[in-house]
């Protein structure tokens, strides 16, 4: 989600707009330019204004469910092609996941029904006849149809079960109360990935490059969240003391900058325990070391420059449960602490390098006794 703005904050929850977000205005600007001239354009503006506000309620639904099950949530983005609502973790109970994915399409049914009765229709009624009947003429009329058939393509739209869609989410959360979410992951994006494959296919055929669009990031999201799912169940079956730098090089306090330096220079370590008597007393990282030499500060002690406020993880945790508090706490280096005993650092790279091993172990199939055999 880089190079997103921030747009405001609604309960307690960021809400930022992707920098190409402006592409939908101009699009819908040109649609409604060409038939009705300036005034068509601003309303094209409007109306792309007020669908993508129905896009953030339905991101808005998912984020609040998450909350409710205690998952917290970072931001909501609204790009040209939809929202996400990104959450600090994946829910790992499958109703807490049926329940959040059925909470976004939930939110524009009600929108649709409030649309209904706004504009005092019944339950006999085809929103493309009248959208198609009213397309013709700038009105509040219009305006409303439009938003009305926008709400039901959403919610038809999203329930295609086709993973990342809310459908996907939901096929998988039914079938993980019987297969367990690995196994489920890989059903659900499976059949994601062939129903995206079908769809690009005749968007292609058929010139609706939109739909082949959304083909596309439908493909690659259903392979990203396998290879996420995947990546957790292998971090899962590893514990933190099986990972951590056990012969890491450490400072003292009467250290300088300058030993820090040397030791960059010397090993492949890039942050640095600050111990006394057996106790950490911070942390120092080669992101402040750098930013010390630039204001020539390398005659400084260590301590003038070391992070006293380190998360703390215990041994016994596996690195899938590490990983997530890391990132719920957006941070890339921990302690590991056997009580209140400073055992080492563990970072990120740490973990992935721990992953990719672990991987290839699984691969190859090699186990540690092979190291003895002759």
């Amino acid at each position: 989600m880089k190079g997103s703005l921030l747009l405001g904050s609604v309960a307690g929850i960021e809400l930022r707009i992707h920098v190409t977000f402006p592409l939908i205005l101009l699009l819908g600007a040109a649609q409604w330019m060409s038939p009705h001239g300036l005034p068509g354009a601003a309303f094209g503006v409007l109306l792309m204004i007020a669908l993508f506000a129905c896009v953030a309620l339905h991101e808005l639904g998912h984020a609040l469910a998450a909350r409710g099950f205690g998952i917290p949530v970072r931001e909501i983005v609204l790009l040209p092609i939809g929202g996400v609502a990104v959450l600090g973790r994946n829910p790992r109970r499958p109703l807490h996941e049926l329940l959040i994915a059925v909470a976004g399409p939930l939110v524009n049914v009600a929108i649709a029904a409030g649309l209904i009765l706004a504009l005092g229709l019944d339950g006999n009624f085809n929103p493309m006849e009248l959208f198609q009947a009213s397309a013709d003429k700038l009105s509040t009329a219009t305006f409303l149809h439009w938003l009305l058939v926008a709400n039901v393509t959403l919610v038809a739209f999203n329930l295609i079960p086709a993973f990342p869609m809310d459908g996907g989410r939901m096929l998988r959360a039914v079938l993980a109360m019987f297969l367990g979410f690995q196994r489920a992951t890989r059903l659900a994006t499976g059949i994601g990935q062939t129903l995206a494959l079908a769809m690009g296919l005749y968007g292609l055929a058929s010139g609706m490059i939109l739909l082949a669009l959304a083909a596309f990031f439908i493909f690659m999201g259903a392979g990203q969240e396998r290879a996420s799912e995947e990546a957790r169940t292998l971090l899962s079956s590893l514990r933190l003391g099986d990972a951590y730098n056990k012969h890491a090089l450490t400072l003292s306090p009467g250290d300088r900058l300058d030993r820090v330096i040397d030791y960059l220079l010397t090993s492949y370590q890039p942050d640095f325990a600050v111990v006394h008597g057996g106790r950490l007393l911070g942390v120092v990282t080669r992101e402040r070391v750098l930013k010390s030499m630039i204001t020539r500060e390398e005659d400084g002690y260590v301590t003038s420059i070391m992070d006293r406020d380190v998360p703390r993880f215990e041994p016994h945790l596996s690195l899938a449960e590490v990983h997530e508090r890391m990132e719920q706490q957006a941070v890339s280096l921990a302690a590991v602490f056997d009580g209140e005993r400073f055992l080492g650092l563990v970072n990120l790279d740490d973990i992935r390098e721990a992953m990719q091993i672990a991987a290839f172990q699984r691969a190859s199939g090699w186990h540690p006794e092979d190291r003895y055999a002759s």
